[in-house]
């Protein structure tokens, strides 16, 4: 029968990391006498990671003595403890590839139910002393896996794991781990697993996720763990494109229309995406990048893009005062993930300044399908001679069946008119959305300077509006993901301090930085990017997770250490790469 060795807790602690300070509730010890496991966690237990870690589906971590057995030999070690892993209890018995999700178990007075295997990250690596060992975990098939409290009581060292009941569906902790984790999906195993009621939440949409990308034939990569900053990927490279038309919309905002120089039809886009500029404005020396949202209509025969150009902008200023009608620019395709959903919802496209551009392709592309959907546009700008697509807007707004737009001017000039061109003076707030009467189950697409997002955002949430139904695109950078990461100060992208003219070039391209790769230095671009202070997203730092997949806007990485599952054609896992020649990607 099998045995519960040893109940381990432990609460939140700050370690050093990197030179890092990391929150994390990953160091257990064993308990003395009997333990009381709640609904949400065992008495004396924490996480410091609750996105990743705890809460109903992940009450308490198990792992077996027979695993410790199998790393102890692996990897010659003589030192593992009970917790070493993180797990609450450790057992003796119920492999990994013999209980199944569901399974049911009565430990002390306790009774509990298998929701999912353990998902993986880099503290688990920080507290066996091992990197890889998130890698290993999974590719090994022995993650563990996690219980949820069906009945809460007391559990100690010692009682015996009595097996009570069983899903109607079979699939074991280690069929479950590899369905998600190993390149092969099966159609059959995804509905299999998607039929166990006992699966967690998180998991189920992952399998989903798979299943619908299957179906859309979505060209590789793994749609159940990709973050939605990597959806949609397109192949990598620049193609020339000639400036056919120019237009100042703006005081300070100019677009520039861009067709293949041949007449042949452009890649395919979707409203909200974006394309990467390669410029070369002194004829010399490094490349500037620099991401544009298109922002006109869907077409295969035009792109336009609308820039402002800053007082100090090298890009925008190049392209205003040196770009003519019939020079050509590098442009790469249509890509990014802030992009017009489907449906009969209530959109409200919300922006400010030249954050305007993107939502105007979406604008652009309800008024086309003559969608019926309620639209709300709410803008704001200076004033009038500071707010570009005025006239534009109005027209799409008119063509809508139930369309509206709402105008605010921080600083009305003398011959700007209320109710003409603009509908308020001040700024956007919860005031106005009020006033203008906001749907709370409306798809909100937000776009503008960061601490205009930061507002809005802010305001929506009193409002009520659900975190899933706003969809943000900012242009400079990415929202960052580093789960545990403490007391770090945000910091603007910079070059390395000792950045060399030698080694592949690695170009961020939303954040503008391109810095020079050196292997003696960084094992991974994700390192650099730190280094630099681009904003990024991981969590497994050694390629399982699939949360640092990225857009590669050009040129080719290798991976080491192997990641379980490449990513999609035109993207990659930033944490394991490292360049084999110049790259940019979209971070």
């Amino acid at each position: 029968m099998a045995r519960l060795l040893s109940v381990n807790v432990g609460l939140p602690r700050d370690i050093a990391w990197k030179g890092r300070t990391v929150r994390t509730g990953i160091w257990k010890n064993p308990v003395r006498g009997r333990c009381r496991a709640g609904r949400l966690n065992l008495d004396g237990d924490g996480q410091g990671d609750l996105a990743g870690h705890g809460g109903e589906q992940r009450a308490a971590f198990v792992y077996q003595i027979e695993s410790y057995r199998y790393w102890q030999e692996r990897l010659k070690r003589t030192d593992f403890v009970h917790g070493q892993f993180g797990e609450n209890f450790t057992v003796k018995g119920l492999s990994d590839d013999t209980v199944c999700i569901g399974d049911r178990y009565e430990i002390g007075s306790a009774l509990f139910e298998v929701t999912q295997p353990r998902v993986t990250c880099y503290r688990v690596g920080i507290r066996t002393n091992e990197p890889q060992m998130p890698a290993l975990l999974t590719s090994s098939g022995r993650p563990g896996f996690y219980f949820r409290v069906l009945r809460e009581g007391e559990v100690g060292e010692d009682d015996d794991i009595v097996k009570v009941g069983e899903a109607k569906e079979r699939m074991t902790v280690a069929e479950i781990n590899a369905l998600l984790y190993s390149p092969d999906h099966p159609r059959d195993r995804l509905e299999h697993a998607l039929r166990i009621d006992a699966l967690s939440p998180g998991w189920r949409w992952s399998f989903e996720a798979l299943l619908q990308s299957r179906s859309t034939a979505a060209g590789g990569g793994n749609a159940g763990l990709a973050p939605a900053t990597a959806l949609h990927p397109v192949a990598p490279g620049f193609q020339p494109l000639v400036v056919a038309e120019i237009d100042q919309e703006s005081a300070d905002v100019v677009s520039l229309s861009m067709r293949h120089p041949d007449g042949q039809p452009l890649p395919a886009s979707l409203p909200g995406q974006y394309v990467v500029l390669r410029l070369q404005p002194t004829g010399s020396g490094q490349p500037l990048f620099r991401s544009y949202s298109l922002s006109g209509p869907l077409s295969r025969e035009r792109y336009r893009i609308s820039v402002k150009v800053e007082p100090n902008g090298a890009a925008g200023t190049y392209l205003r005062e040196h770009v003519r009608v019939g020079d050509v620019l590098d442009v790469s395709s249509p890509r990014g993930s802030f992009v017009l959903q489907s449906g009969e919802r209530p959109v409200v496209l919300l922006s400010a300044g030249i954050g305007a551009t993107p939502v105007l392709a979406m604008l652009h592309a309800l008024a086309e399908a003559r969608a019926t959907r309620q639209v709300l546009w709410l803008h704001a700008a200076r004033n009038r001679q500071h707010h570009p697509f005025a006239a534009e807007v109005r027209r799409l707004t008119l063509a809508l069946t139930h369309g509206r737009s709402y105008v605010c001017y921080s600083r009305p000039g003398p011959r700007d008119r209320m109710g003409e061109d603009f509908d308020e003076t001040g700024h956007l707030s919860r005031t106005v959305f009020d006033e203008v009467g906001i749907p709370r189950e409306a798809d909100i697409y937000l776009c503008g300077p960061t601490r205009f997002m930061a507002d809005m955002k802010e305001a929506l949430a009193t409002l009520g509006v659900a975190p899933e139904r706003i969809h943000v695109e900012i242009f400079n950078g990415s929202e960052s993901m580093t789960p545990g990461v403490v007391g770090a100060a945000t910091r603007t992208p910079h070059l390395p301090k000792d950045d060399a003219n030698t080694g592949p070039l690695v170009s961020f391209a939303r954040s503008g930085i391109a810095a020079h790769w050196k292997a003696s230095a960084y094992q991974s671009i994700l390192e650099l990017a730190e280094v630099c202070d681009v904003p990024v997203r991981w969590s497994c730092r050694t390629g399982v997770c699939h949360n640092c997949e990225s857009g590669l806007v050009s040129g080719a990485v290798a991976y080491e250490p192997e990641p379980l599952e490449k990513p999609a054609g035109g993207n990659l896992l930033i944490c394991c790469s490292q360049p084999v020649r110049d790259v940019v990607i979209d971070l």
